[in-house]
């Protein structure tokens, strides 16, 4: 990561307003899909001192706001429209006045510089009826990378208020594309879950397909095409180099990262058959076949403790899900509902998510098979990729007229969200929370 996105957590001494303490229990009520929608919180545009623009601190708590809103578990308000409030205010409000206004949880805070190119944001989350605090953090960041400090105060009250794990201080890659149906260019794209900050990992000059980030964010393994062969490789995402995998003119495809990142599982098609095979992220060693069944065995999911594999396979005369110990033995099917493949392991271990490929839905099962829950309704849903915390996945949706969007859907049951990206998007991996 460059060290400009460093972001650190501080304790910020000199604000007694930032010293930690355990927040009391929080009372929300809660349903089958998690938080109520209809908690609603208020985020005021933080006020700023020691020049810093104010404008940045509206910019912030939009952020936030946006950013609990895009989780379609909250309602908040503002900031556009709320009263303004002091620095002295952001850890003493005047509850009355926000009992006033309909909000159930308020969210303030504070931006302040600190030193050269640096600013402090301060960040609390109250429960306006009950009048008490219940997260109290602050970070510290560059000033270029005040989305961060928004993100990562999102993702505190969205725990808090949730009991889950944060989703918000990530990144997402993609397949960018453009260009007309029959001849679409398509690059690797990277962007802050937002959609903000995006940029591009390849030129063009090959097409890609399927990036996965490694489980601690810093590389991609993906499919080019350059050389008219689908070949994995691995990129480093800091420094931009990149080499295969697999040296050679193997045709190698669909790889996916082992939990602790030193192992990359994916498809190799040799005389007429397509196997799973798994070799050593940093090239060394040989490589190990998994599977040698007849037919197509291809996009692998390693199980977050790293001891299975999830896959497709066609060996039964239909595309389904099968899964293995890491090492191959004890192959098994476990779909058994419809057509099914692009299997995708949830970092909770409890789900896999996977593509109804009859009528391209995406949906999820237990990871032992049985339970399925379909999620999408889209023409055309494919490619599903976990959130960090493992209560959304991603996909794209194609149109009829050949054009794809990312969303992103709740697993718990709620409307796919479209994500914002300036030109079509597919193929997406969202990435562990950021460092």
């Amino acid at each position: 990561m460059k060290r400009n996105l460093l972001l650190a957590m501080t304790a910020l001494l000199a604000s007694p307003a930032l010293a930690q303490g355990e927040p009391p229990p929080v009372d929300v009520e809660v349903t089958s899909g998690g938080v109520n929608t209809a908690t609603s919180i208020a985020v005021p545009s933080m006020p700023t001192e020691g020049g810093v623009e104010m404008a940045l601190g509206r910019n912030i708590s939009g952020v936030i706001a946006s950013g609990l809103r895009a989780s379609g578990r909250f309602a908040p308000l503002g900031p556009s429209g709320l009263p303004n409030y002091s620095i002295a205010q952001a850890d003493a409000p005047v509850f009355g006045e926000w009992r006033g206004l309909g909000a159930q949880q308020l969210v303030t805070g504070f931006v302040r510089p600190a030193g050269a190119g640096q600013i402090t944001v301060g960040c609390y989350l109250y429960d306006v009826g009950a009048g008490r605090e219940l997260v109290r953090q602050g970070y510290q960041v560059t000033t270029e990378n005040w989305r961060r400090a928004a993100n990562k105060c999102a993702d505190a009250i969205y725990s808090r208020l949730t009991g889950e794990g944060g989703f918000l201080d990530t990144r997402v890659v993609f397949v960018a594309e453009t260009g007309p149906k029959n001849n679409r260019q398509k690059r690797i794209a990277i962007m802050d879950s937002d959609g903000a900050n995006l940029r591009y990992l390849t030129e063009g000059e090959a097409t890609v397909v399927t990036p996965r980030f490694s489980p601690d964010g810093s590389r991609l393994a993906y499919t080019s095409y350059q050389g008219r062969r689908a070949r994995v490789w691995v990129l480093d995402i800091a420094s931009g180099q990149k080499r295969l995998l697999v040296p050679g003119l193997a045709l190698t495809s669909a790889p996916r990262f082992s939990p602790d990142g030193r192992r990359i599982a994916y498809a190799l098609s040799a005389n007429g058959n397509t196997d799973i095979w798994v070799a050593n992220a940093d090239g060394s060693g040989a490589p190990q076949r998994l599977t040698s069944a007849p037919g197509i065995d291809t996009a692998p999911s390693y199980s977050p403790d790293g001891r299975r594999i999830v896959f497709e396979s066609d060996r039964g005369g239909s595309q389904q899900l099968y899964m293995m110990d890491a090492d191959g033995s004890n192959q098994r099917r476990i779909s058994f509902a419809g057509p099914s493949g692009s299997p995708a392991w949830s970092p909770r271990g409890d789900k896999i998510a996977f593509v109804r490929t009859g009528s391209f839905r995406i949906g999820v099962m237990n990871a032992g098979g049985g339970g399925e829950q379909i999620l999408t309704d889209g023409w055309q849903d494919e490619s599903p990729s976990w959130a960090p915390n493992g209560q959304f996945v991603m996909f794209n949706r194609f149109t009829r007229d050949g054009r794809s969007s990312l969303f992103a859907v709740p697993v718990g049951g709620g409307t796919a969200r479209r994500l914002p990206t300036p030109q079509d998007g597919s193929d997406p991996s969202w990435s562990p929370l950021q460092r």
